[in-house]
């Protein structure tokens, strides 16, 4: 069947999630912060992941906000900055104004031109994601922003994936997902989504059950792929 709906992760696959640690190194008055804060913005990042599987997999559910300021707190202990309370109020709330990366408008724009449905489906709170569209404006390109606590556990659960049948009453052979994980990416392939990884570093492949369909290093050509 055709592709006609374009799903797509949200943190670090629309949305930069360095950019939080990046803009505030930049900012006066942050010098210690400029010289980690690459490794602080990655400890975060992968904290943040390993704490929402872990409690997907222990039935210990919380919105994603909380695991967000759990990985921050973890990378900031990391770094001997943990007692800085002024710091990290100010990260949690850059983190509310992520950047969108550069191509995400045209490449909506496009999609939608071409009469795609196109949707967010992210581990995010739907207040996070409210204010992370509003603040990139990308909402006018989106049909539905999904988030997980409308079933109340986190990806790679089977169960998230199924909202998207559920809101657009399409087959998964009519979706294309979209993620910056490669985790993401395999269990969307599992449950029958078409996919594509978007390795922007240039990783490995995950050794999982499967492979997504297409690599990509950013999202430009995503439009080809529903052409």
């Amino acid at each position: 069947m055709p592709i006609t709906t374009c799903v797509f992760d949200a943190y670090g696959t629309l949305f930069d999630v360095a950019a939080a640690a990046r803009l505030l190194a930049d900012r006066p008055g942050y010098a210690k912060l400029a010289e980690v804060w690459p490794v602080l913005a990655e400890d975060w990042r992968q904290k943040q992941l390993q704490y929402s599987w872990l409690r997907a997999v222990t039935g210990e559910h919380v919105p994603f906000w909380q695991v967000t300021q759990d990985g921050l707190d973890w990378a900031l202990e990391r770094q001997g900055m943990g007692d800085d309370p002024e710091l990290r109020e100010t990260l949690l709330a850059l983190y509310w104004e992520l950047a969108a990366y550069r191509e995400v408008p045209k490449m909506l724009a496009t999609l939608k031109a071409k009469g795609m449905n196109c949707a967010i489906l992210s581990n995010g709170s739907p207040d996070m994601l409210a204010g992370a569209v509003d603040h990139a404006c990308i909402g006018e390109y989106l049909d539905a922003v999904l988030s997980v606590e409308s079933v109340g556990i986190f990806k790679p659960a089977p169960q998230v994936y199924d909202l998207v049948g559920h809101r657009f009453g399409c087959a998964p052979s009519e979706v294309l997902f979209v993620s910056s994980n490669g985790w993401d990416a395999a269990a969307a392939t599992g449950y029958g989504f078409t996919t594509a990884w978007v390795n922007r570093a240039g990783l490995p492949m995950d050794r999982l059950a499967h492979r997504p369909a297409h690599v990509l290093s950013d999202l430009t050509t995503i439009p080809e792929l529903v052409a």
